[in-house]
């Protein structure tokens, strides 16, 4: 990104990448951009409303509820890209048809309410209740309980970076990822200031310090410190209490990457450098195509008002 990037605009402007499309999210509008198997780009685009709710705005509790909102976003958006890109089905099975027979129109719907709940199940499972009962283990080789709880954030890292590095192997994940980077480089290139077209943005970064992947990363940071003060007498106890304090981690840790997004001094640049390094293997480099892509998802919504959307 440029050198003057203490001159530039922050934007609030955010998204997703899509299977061959971008989500783009901004204080009015949402849109999706998905190329679709005959070339030509398919564009929907919402109206958000204007008011929003109290705990969508007060500091650490909007950072749960936008955190869900956004997650909710992304996986809706992310079905309708397979259908728009033209993935072929795989034929159902008997439990599909009765399934479908039972729910109808709203199967869809089920399936994406289940799987983002086993989604956050294994999520919980791997990076929680595993750590916890795998540094369990040693706690009678180390009695300190705030090693004991960097020794538990190290394991998490570990098993986040090797996630991340073996689904990056995946050709699908990839392309995936590619436009993970069109939609980054795209942003950039707003925030500098720059005329939207895919020559343009393909000169910046891929690389921004308000990804999700610096979140997350953020989230298992923040959990080192709020976890310290949980005891490990008990490792049921202690998962039901890590359980209980998530919502703070992830309001806190939500407040810090929106610090980190809009200044750029060097205690910003030190918290936003572990995520912008993970970035590199969530995403890559993206070719002018998807570049044309995360535009036209960027542009509806640009707000008119250029102040509106200030980060």
């Amino acid at each position: 990104m440029s050198n003057h990037c203490n001159e530039q605009k922050k934007t609030s402007i955010g998204g997703s990448a899509l299977i061959e499309g971008v989500m783009m999210r901004g204080p009015r509008k949402m849109a999706m951009a998905v190329r679709k198997p005959d070339g030509e780009i398919d564009l929907t685009e919402w109206d958000l409303p204007v008011a929003r709710p109290w705990y969508k705005t007060t500091p650490i509790i909007r950072g749960v509820f936008n955190f869900i909102d956004s997650m909710r976003d992304s996986y809706r958006c992310l079905m309708k890209s397979a259908d728009i890109a033209g993935l072929e089905p795989e034929e159902p099975s008997g439990l599909e048809k009765k399934l479908m027979d039972l729910f109808g129109e709203n199967l869809s719907k089920v399936f994406g309410g289940v799987a983002m709940v086993l989604g956050m199940a294994l999520a919980i499972l791997l990076f929680m209740v595993l750590p916890t009962l795998l540094i369990g283990q040693i706690r009678r080789l180390i009695a300190v309980p705030f090693l004991l709880s960097l020794i538990e954030a190290a394991v998490k890292i570990g098993i986040f970076v090797l996630y991340l590095f073996a689904i990056s192997r995946m050709p699908d994940i990839r392309r995936v990822f590619e436009y993970h980077g069109a939609e980054h480089k795209t942003i950039a290139c707003y925030e500098a200031g720059d005329e939207l077209t895919p020559e343009n943005a393909a000169r910046h970064s891929r690389f921004h310090p308000r990804c999700g992947t610096s979140f997350i990363l953020i989230v298992i940071i923040v959990s080192v410190l709020v976890f310290s003060l949980v005891s490990w007498d008990s490792l049921l106890l202690r998962i039901v209490l890590k359980l209980a304090c998530l919502p703070l981690v992830v309001g806190v840790a939500y407040e810090i990457i929106k610090l980190a997004g809009r200044y750029n001094n060097p205690c910003t640049r030190a918290i936003s450098a572990p995520g912008l390094w993970l970035q590199r293997l969530t995403t890559r480099e993206p070719d002018l195509t998807q570049l044309e892509i995360a535009i036209a998802a960027m542009k509806p919504c640009i707000p008119e008002n250029q102040d509106e959307d200030r980060w």
